[in-house]
C-alpha cells in the first residue's frame, strides 16, 4: 500500500510536508505490539506501550500541523476539527457498528449492559472516566470488554479539546517557541509525577486518566518544537544512528519487560515515550533503524494502524466468548495466534480503504457533512 496525497493533515510528514514513512513505521510496530500482547501470547508482554507510543506520534504530529497553520496565518479551529472528525469517527462508527449484532447474541445480560453503557461513554469520547470506575485494565473481565480499547481515544479527544487553544495563545509574540516550551514543559513534568506517585501507590485507575497521560503527547508536542523551531542542522550521522537505533531498543525492550505488574503509567513508561521521541529526533532514510521502519510491509501496517487497533479488541472479545470452529482444534496452537493477530490486520485494511479513505477526501462529504454526521453518530 503506497501513501497517496501525502499531505501533513493525513500522513506523517515533517513541518515541510514531506512525508517521513519512518513514523508510519513507528506506528506499525506500535500496534503490532498491542495486537500482540491482547492476543494473550507470552510473546511480548509489555506489548500494551505501542499506546504510548501512540500518544507520542500523536503529539508530535497535531502540534506539527497547529504550528505550520499559525506560522501560515492559516490556523481554523473548524479546519482542525474536521481534520479530527474525517480522520477519527468514520472509521470508529464502522466498528461501533458492527459490534452491535456481537454483541446482543454473545453476551450476557450483565455483559450486555456493561456493553451498551461503554458504548455510550465511547460516543461522548470519556470511556477512559467510566472504564476506571469499573475495571482494572489487566483483570481478567477486562477481556470480555469489547470498547475497553476506547479509553485511550477518550485520552487523545479530550488533549483535542484543549491544546489546540493552548498552541493559539502561547504562540504569539517574539518569545512565543520559549512561552509554549516553557508551560508545555512544566505541566508535563506534573503530570508524569502525578502519574508516578498513583501508579507507585497501586491506584489501578490512573491507568486511564487523561492528567496522567498528558506528559506523553506533550513529549512529541516538544520534539515538534524543536523539530520545526530550534534544530538548525541535521544531526551528525553517528548521532542520528545511535539515537534512532537506542530509541528503537528502548520500545522493544519496554515490550519484552514490562508487564501486568509493572507500575504504570509513570517512570517505566519513560522507556516507550522516550524510545519514541529518540525514533522520532534521529531516524531518516539514512540510518538503519529508520531503514528498518521504512521497509514497504510496516509502512502498510502503520497505515492502517488506526483501524488495526479499533478492530483488534472487539475481535479478540467475540472470539473468546464465541466457540471457535472445531477444525482451529487441530491446529497448532502458534498458527492459531498467528491467525488471531492477523485478523484485525485483514479488517483494518478494508475499513481503511472504504471507510477511511472516502470520508477523509473533502470532495466526497463537505465540511458541514462531516460535522453533521459526527453529531448525529454521537446523538
Amino acid at each position: 500500500m503506497k501513501p497517496t496525497n501525502p499531505c501533513p493533515s493525513v500522513l506523517s510528514s515533517d513541518a515541510c510536508g514531506q512525508y517521513r514513512p519512518e513514523i508510519d513505521g513507528l506506528r506499525a510496530i506500535a500496534v503490532i505490539a498491542v495486537i500482540i500482547c491482547h492476543s494473550e501470547t507470552s510473546w511480548i508482554p509489555g506489548g500494551f506501550v505501542g499506546v504510548d507510543v501512540f500518544f507520542v506520534i500523536s503529539g508530535y504530529l497535531i502540534t506539527r500541523i497547529l504550528l505550520a497553520e499559525l506560522e501560515a496565518g492559516r490556523f481554523s479551529l473548524a479546519g482542525f476539527y474536521e481534520r479530527r472528525a474525517r480522520r477519527i469517527l468514520p472509521a470508529l462508527f464502522c466498528v461501533l457498528i458492527c459490534c452491535l449484532p456481537f454483541a446482543w447474541f454473545l453476551l450476557l445480560p450483565d455483559q450486555l449492559e456493561n456493553f451498551s453503557r461503554s458504548l455510550l461513554w465511547t460516543l461522548a469520547f470519556i470511556s477512559n472516566f467510566w472504564f476506571r470506575g469499573e475495571i482494572g485494565y489487566f483483570a481478567p473481565a477486562a477481556n470480555e470488554m469489547p470498547l475497553l480499547h476506547t479509553w485511550s481515544l477518550g485520552v487523545e479527544e479530550q488533549f483535542y479539546l484543549f491544546f489546540p487553544l493552548l498552541v493559539f495563545l502561547c504562540w504569539r509574540g517574539r518569545h512565543r517557541k520559549w512561552v509554549f516550551s516553557t508551560i508545555v514543559l512544566i505541566i508535563a513534568l506534573w503530570s508524569l509525577k502525578y502519574a508516578d506517585r498513583k501508579s507507585w501507590h497501586g491506584s489501578s485507575g490512573v491507568f486511564f486518566l487523561t492528567q496522567a497521560r498528558i506528559w506523553e503527547l506533550f513529549i512529541g508536542a516538544l520534539a515538534a518544537v524543536y523539530l520545526t523551531r530550534w534544530r538548525t542542522c541535521a544531526p551528525r550521522r553517528w548521532l542520528a544512528e545511535t539515537g534512532a537505533a537506542l530509541g528503537l531498543s528502548l520500545i522493544l525492550f519496554a515490550c519484552a519487560r514490562l508487564d501486568a505488574d509493572s507500575p504504570f503509567p509513570g517512570r517505566y513508561t519513560l522507556l516507550p515515550t522516550l524510545g519514541a521521541l529518540g525514533v522520532i529526533l534521529f531516524a531518516t532514510p539514512q540510518t538503519l533503524a529508520g531503514r528498518l521502519l521504512a521497509s514497504k510491509p510496516l509502512i502498510g501496517v502503520g497505515l492502517v494502524s488506526y483501524s488495526a487497533y479499533l478492530w483488534h479488541q472487539p475481535v479478540f472479545t467475540f472470539l473468546r466468548l464465541s466457540d471457535p470452529l472445531p477444525i482451529l482444534s487441530y491446529w497448532p496452537e502458534q498458527i492459531v495466534r498467528i491467525l488471531l493477530c492477523a485478523s484485525p490486520l485483514a479488517l483494518a485494511y478494508l475499513s481503511w480503504r472504504f471507510v477511511e479513505q472516502p470520508f477523509r477526501n473533502k470532495r466526497f462529504l463537505s465540511r458541514r457533512h462531516i460535522f453533521l454526521l459526527s453529531a448525529g453518530g454521537g446523538y
